[in-house]
């Protein structure tokens, strides 16, 4: 009988396989498990969290930057500022020569004070011409108690010589007592004239009074020195003098840190000319582009967390957004695109959100204008109305 000595390596071999076979079905068992589990657990951070917070890092730093222009012209005499430094506002910046705005002030003042003392005059005038008022109704009122007067002695002098002129007849009365009545008489006659007469010019010159009186009190009547209009008139070319003068020194607007001074002394500048401006770093706000379908669920008042490539991941910023622009990039581009033509290719759009810094953190770690940053908008967060414009 004779042995099969193959059979051996053979049962050797498929003994060694099936450990490897088996080990092999761990691994892809274990790794299937450990894919399933990442899957699971991927799932239930997108629900929970990933889901609720959109980001981009196509950002940027922004602020309301002050333009420093003179609003009037002038020599430079002075820049106290150079780029890159750190002014508060009211702080100096520049200063013009004040010699051209100097005469125009001091003229103004001159015409002030002559129009200021010319109204006083006037009101001093217009009170003289009532007191004239009163004068003549005085004079009046004495002519016309003169007038009655002078009446009642004529009266007196009528009966007097009335009553000796029958008596004359019987020789009652001497010729030359009717002689002196009736020169009485006379006199009362030709007094009463006078006084009547006194009394018509009394009456003439209160009308003239009275008159000048009116035409006065037009000029200063229901306003004082400084209600005067021309007082007024005066008093704004002085305050418009004044304003150009000081304008001859330049301050700051506001906090912030000087960039593209571009002006020496010496140097004579118009107004409206660009000096440099002022970046308000402790009022920067981001400027994050996110795209369209990104911006659904975003809403005003959303917290934002910033990173800065700046600082990196260590220092971290945090937000609000206060609004959506209102139009895409593209849409307000010099040439806007012409997407009703047939060659037409659908982009995906971002709009840019504006997102408000807190300025306790910007305190602690100033940023730049232009800087790059990355912006996550939590949606769960609370917020207001759509920032989209809703």
């Amino acid at each position: 009988m004779v042995s099969d000595t193959s059979s051996a390596p053979r049962t050797a071999e498929v003994s060694a396989a099936k450990p490897a076979a088996s080990l092999r079905q761990r691994l892809f068992t274990g790794l299937g498990a450990v894919v399933v589990v990442g899957a699971l657990g991927y799932g239930a951070w997108w629900l929970l969290v990933g889901s609720h917070h959109v980001n981009t890092d196509d950002a940027y730093v922004g602020a309301d930057i002050a333009q420093i222009t003179p609003q009037t012209a002038g020599a430079v005499l002075k820049v106290p500022v150079a780029d890159t430094q750190f002014v508060h506002a009211g702080d100096v910046v520049a200063e013009l020569d004040p010699s051209d705005a100097a005469y125009p002030l001091a003229q103004a003042r001159a015409d002030y004070a002559r129009v200021v003392r010319r109204v006083q005059g006037e009101i001093a005038t217009t009170e003289a011409a009532g007191a004239t008022v009163a004068a003549r109704e005085a004079d009046l009122t004495r002519a016309r108690a003169q007038t009655v007067a002078a009446e009642s002695d004529l009266a007196r002098s009528r009966l007097e010589y009335d009553r000796r002129d029958k008596l004359a007849a019987s020789g009652a009365v001497s010729g030359e007592e009717l002689t002196n009545a009736r020169t009485t008489l006379r006199n009362a006659e030709a007094n009463l004239a006078a006084v009547k007469a006194a009394e018509a010019l009394a009456e003439a010159n209160l009308k003239v009074s009275r008159a000048q009186s009116a035409a006065q009190a037009a000029l200063t009547t229901g306003a004082g020195v400084e209600d005067n209009p021309d007082v007024k008139y005066a008093k704004a070319n002085l305050e418009a003098a004044q304003l150009n003068y000081d304008r001859c020194v330049i301050r700051a607007p506001v906090d912030g840190i000087v960039a593209k001074r571009n002006v020496q002394v010496g140097q004579r500048v118009a107004i409206g000319a660009p000096l440099m401006s002022i970046v308000p770093i402790n009022q920067a706000y981001v400027d994050a582009n996110f795209k369209e379908v990104q911006l659904k669920k975003v809403k005003v008042g959303q917290t934002v967390e910033v990173e800065t490539d700046l600082y990196g991941g260590g220092v971290k910023y945090h937000g609000t957004v206060v609004g959506v622009g209102g139009g895409t990039g593209s849409a307000f581009a010099v040439i806007p695109a012409q997407n009703a033509t047939g060659n037409w290719i659908k982009v995906v759009q971002r709009l840019p959100v504006r997102i408000r810094l807190d300025p306790k953190e910007l305190a602690q770690h100033p940023l730049r204008v232009g800087l790059s940053v990355k912006a996550d908008i939590d949606t769960a967060s609370s917020g207001a109305a759509r920032g989209a414009g809703e």
